[in-house]
């Protein structure tokens, strides 16, 4: 029996639960956002909001239609307020302890149907479900960044997942008017198994000293065709989530070819984690980017 998903909850207010969110609730689902505090789901929902009206003022959007989608969404201070979700989708940092706490601290909660999905971008789906009380009803969906644009969703199935489960949220990846494609569950799944050691060995060329910020950024967009220098993607996607995806490829897949660059870890530690700490391999303190080294 395939279960009917009309009550989404999404855990972590922040770039990417903030558009599951968005992209939830303009497909018609009721949505609950909840946060580790009030405010932080506030600048949740002002993001959300700032998107929708992007989308008004370029015509794209009527008033009205942006007004509807917020009134889906509701502040959820709880995961007691997750009690009839039909789906919950954890969207926290890319960190293991901090999802497994999160789900030990909100199964409690669910009503036994509800399906469990984690937005992890690298980390085993299998060994997330294995801690909560669902592992049949428990599915990675990784949405790719910024949510409302980008077409992929990418699913995954722990060893745990049942057909059902699968079935159901791919429904959903449907209703989103998203595409989905189906990994397997090992470390960084499709799309990061290729795209972050892309970007490591690019911050290798510059700690090597072969090339600088603009000239390897410049070389793959001219070069390689790429929308974005990996650099720049680097500190679009965030440097702390990079060496945090690179961290689980390289001590899950035990290869010396997934180590993570010295240089990112020290940008790391200086706390320079990209755009949204205003410096990263680019200081975006001015008016336009430039390149810190």
């Amino acid at each position: 029996m395939t279960i009917e998903i009309r009550k989404v909850g999404v855990i972590g207010a922040g770039q990417m639960g903030s558009g599951i969110a968005q992209v939830a609730a303009a497909s018609g689902y009721q949505v609950l956002l909840n946060d580790i505090s009030e405010e932080r789901i506030n600048a949740g929902l002002a993001t959300i909001n700032g998107n929708l009206s992007r989308q008004v003022s370029k015509g794209h959007l009527a008033d009205g239609e942006r007004t509807e989608i917020l009134s889906r969404i509701v502040p959820a201070a709880s995961y007691e307020d997750f009690a009839d979700s039909d789906l919950v989708i954890e969207a926290a940092v890319e960190n293991e302890d901090t999802k497994r706490k999160i789900f030990q601290a909100l199964c409690p909660f669910l009503k036994p149907t509800a399906i469990l999905g984690t937005n992890t971008s690298s980390i085993s789906v299998t060994r997330l479900a294995s801690i909560t009380d669902r592992p049949e009803q428990f599915i990675g969906i990784h949405f790719m960044n910024p949510v409302p644009v980008m077409q992929l969703v990418e699913l995954i199935r722990g060893i745990a997942t049942a057909e059902g489960t699968f079935e159901a949220t791919r429904d959903f990846v449907d209703k989103l008017g998203k595409n989905f494609t189906v990994a397997e569950d090992f470390p960084g799944f499709i799309v990061n198994r290729i795209l972050l050691p892309m970007i490591n060995e690019a911050i290798y060329t510059l700690y090597e000293g072969v090339g600088s910020v603009e000239s390897i950024d410049s070389a793959m967009r001219l070069g390689a065709n790429h929308p974005m220098g990996p650099l720049q993607l680097a500190d679009f996607i965030g440097l702390d989530t990079c060496l945090s995806i690179m961290q689980v490829l390289y001590e899950g897949l035990a290869d010396s070819k997934y180590r993570p660059c010295p240089l990112l870890v020290k940008y790391v530690e200086a706390g320079w984690l990209g755009r949204k700490t205003r410096r990263g391999f680019y200081d975006y303190r001015g008016e336009k980017p430039v390149p810190t080294r």
